[in-house]
Formats: C-alpha cells, structure tokens, sequence
C-alpha cells in the first residue's frame, strides 16, 4: 500500500506545474482564459493527483478545458461520452467476437488438437480496449487525460461503478486478471446538471463550477479566439448575448453560441451589428424554435439598439425590455 501511495506521489510530482501562473499563462496560449480559482484548481488536481469535477450550464468550456490539458501536459486526451444506458463493457472492455470465431477456424483448419483449440480466444490479444481501460493501461510515456463528458446523462448504476474504477484505477478481467494504472491518468469529470450526481463521487473530486463569463471576460476570451474580430463588434456581440442571458430561455447561449455567432458574422462581413442580420443568424445561438419566437416577441430591435450602446450595463435588460 505504502509502495502505491509513493508511486502515485512521484506520478503526481512529475506533473506537477511551476506555479498557478504558469498555467494561466500555458491555457492562454492555447486560446482558453482560466480564471485564477479555475486555474488553482487544475494546478492541484495536478500536484495532488484527484479527479476535477467541472459543473456548469452546457456552453460554458468545461470539455474545452480537458481538451486544453491535455495539450499543455503534451498528452493523449482519452474521452468517455456518457449517455443513459451506458453499462461498463461499453466504457471498460470487449471480447473482439469476430476475431476470436475467425481464430477458432484456423485453429480448426490448421489441425490443431480438440483440446488446445480455442484456449487462447481470451487473452490481450483479443481485448477491444474502451476509454476507461485504455486511461488505466496507458499507450504512452506520458500519463493521458482522461475525459469523463456528462456523466450527469449516465444512469446512477454506472456512476456507482466509475467511482469504484476511480478509488483505485484498477480493473479485473476474469479471464485475465487485474490490471492496475502504472501511471493513474489525469480524469476530468463534467456535468451539465441535468440531475444530481452522488455525493460519493464528488468527494473523490475537486470540484469548480464554471458559470457564464462577466462582460469583460468574455470579450477576451471571444477575441482570444478570434483576434480578427475587432474590439468594437466583440463588444457588441457580448453585450448582445448578456442581454439574453437575462430572459428565462430554455437554453440560454453560452460561450460556445457566442464564438460561433461571431464566426458567422465574420463570414458574412459585418463590422457592426443590426437586426437583419442577428435575425437571420439567430440559429447560431438559440436552438429552439420556442425560445427564437421568444426573443422575436420581446423585440429584436430594441435589443439590438441596446447592445450598440457602449455603455449598456445588460443587467438593466429585463426592465428594459421583459
């Protein structure tokens, strides 16, 4: 026991960052701006070797943020999309059907004794590696980031069975054996809410929730993505979506709608905004019919008119237009 704890410390250290600095500096580079507790966050998830629980409103850059650490820590990034249904042979591990009855023919054809035919079908050579071993074998020098998307969408089953692969990053394979993590991946957890996930698997994390960006960050965040979009249209784009932030959508946009509008009107030509064309690249930040109609009854117009004013604080907006 005391030899793992010792090996999980050295894994740990040897990923260990310089300081917080570093990697605010290493995510900017990459085009993500993490705020100080964001990036506190990863540096100890890093230094101690714990799962990070990344929850928060779908948009915001929560699978972003793994895709980014593993780019810093020059690594292989490992995803897992989780999905109701999900059981552990579909995360874990499969026996390849197809090549083990195609190998029990040649065994055949090639004349082998009754007996002996068949007594390799379940060995590594046949094993379909999914996301949860293939993280816990490992494919490289490196330790991989393994990314744990919507675990909030899995059934409580599975959940209950990832924080069991979690707690010691080991698996057993009847057939094989117990295969254990040499070097214990990097997990990233997210969630969108959609229920509540166990307390059980939130202790074994480091927890942060990501919330929709302040004005000033998420300009920078639009034109750390986009440099060719211009400050004044950066400033009005954001605007714009804090303002309908503010109504009761059923899926209000995030940062992710906001890149990808601004995408849009950059390939459109538009230095500034105006209601023809948000109204006909509306589809690039809602997604229901009902919330489209939604905003088209408050006033498209007035919005508009509101996120051109430089000064417009957008938390006036629901006693402006709601």
């Amino acid at each position: 026991m005391a030899e793992r704890e010792g090996a999980a410390a050295a894994e740990a250290a040897s990923r260990h960052f310089q300081s917080i600095d570093e990697i605010q500096s290493r995510f900017a580079g990459r085009g993500y701006v993490a705020d100080r507790m964001l990036a506190t966050t990863m540096f100890l998830a890093t230094s101690l070797g714990k799962p990070v629980f990344l929850e928060g409103e779908p948009g915001v850059g929560k699978t972003e943020i793994a895709k980014v650490m593993a780019e810093v820590l020059d690594t292989e990034l490992i995803r897992l999309q989780c999905y109701e249904g999900l059981d552990s042979s579909a995360a874990l591990y499969e026996w390849n059907y197809t090549r083990q009855l195609l190998e029990l023919r040649l065994q055949e054809a090639r004349g082998i004794e009754r007996e002996q035919i068949g007594r390799n079908l379940f060995s590594e050579e046949f094993l379909l590696q999914r996301p949860l071993l293939k993280a816990i074998r490992g494919g490289s020098a490196r330790p991989p980031v393994l990314l744990i998307d919507e675990v909030d969408r899995s059934d409580e089953e599975f959940e209950a069975f990832l924080l069991e692969v979690l707690s010691d990053f080991q698996i057993t394979i009847p057939e094989i054996g117990t295969l254990r993590a040499e070097r214990p991946p990097l997990v990233v957890l997210t969630s969108n809410r959609t229920r509540e996930v166990h307390d059980a698997l939130k202790r074994r994390c480091l927890y942060y929730w990501i919330d929709y960006p302040s004005f000033e960050k998420e300009v920078k965040i639009l034109r750390t993505r986009l440099p060719q979009v211009e400050l004044r249209l950066a400033g009005q784009i954001c605007r714009f979506m804090e303002l309908l932030r503010q109504q009761d959508f059923y899926k209000k946009p995030g940062i992710a709608e906001t890149i990808d509008w601004a995408r849009a009107l950059l390939a459109l030509g538009l230095a500034e905004l105006d209601t023809e064309a948000t109204n006909a690249t509306l589809g690039c930040i809602l997604k229901y019919k009902g919330d489209i109609e939604k905003l088209r009854q408050l006033g498209l117009d007035g919005i508009v008119t509101m996120a051109l004013m430089p000064g417009h604080d957008p938390s006036a907006a629901p006693a402006a237009f709601g």
